[in-house]
């Protein structure tokens, strides 16, 4: 089991083309953790913003009565992919994993892979 520093240094390194990385509390909208950003990206603006994604899309599946789970939310720019990935774990609800890859460099695919075990090894 990882703690947030380590998993989040983790990704940043592990995963190619990561602009930066952040643990985010969607309930309060702060990051509980940040690696990468700077000038490029500021995590704790783009953590408190993406938790109305978070919350708009968990709301859609309430009136939808969807009954399922998010596993990960994707948005796509120009030249940016952002990667949304909750937390499902017991004693993690009310978390995601929020990651910003450079597309040129990125692969969406092993980025998406190392995630989800980056996830499954956090311990918070």
């Amino acid at each position: 089991m990882a703690n947030t520093d380590a998993a989040l240094k983790e990704a940043m390194t592990s995963i190619e083309g990561t602009i930066g990385v952040a643990l985010v509390d969607y309930t309060s909208g702060m990051a509980l953790g940040v690696v990468g950003g700077g000038k490029e990206l500021d995590l704790n603006v783009a953590a408190a913003a993406n938790t109305d994604v978070v919350r708009a899309k968990l709301r859609a599946m309430e009136l939808l009565s969807l009954g399922d789970e998010i596993e990960d939310i994707l948005i796509t720019l120009g030249g940016q992919y952002h990667l949304i990935r909750l937390m499902t774990r017991r004693g993690a609800q009310g978390l995601f994993l929020y990651l910003a890859l450079d597309k040129k460099r990125a692969n969406l695919a092993m980025a998406r892979h190392q995630l989800k075990k980056i996830e499954a090894e956090l311990e918070v």
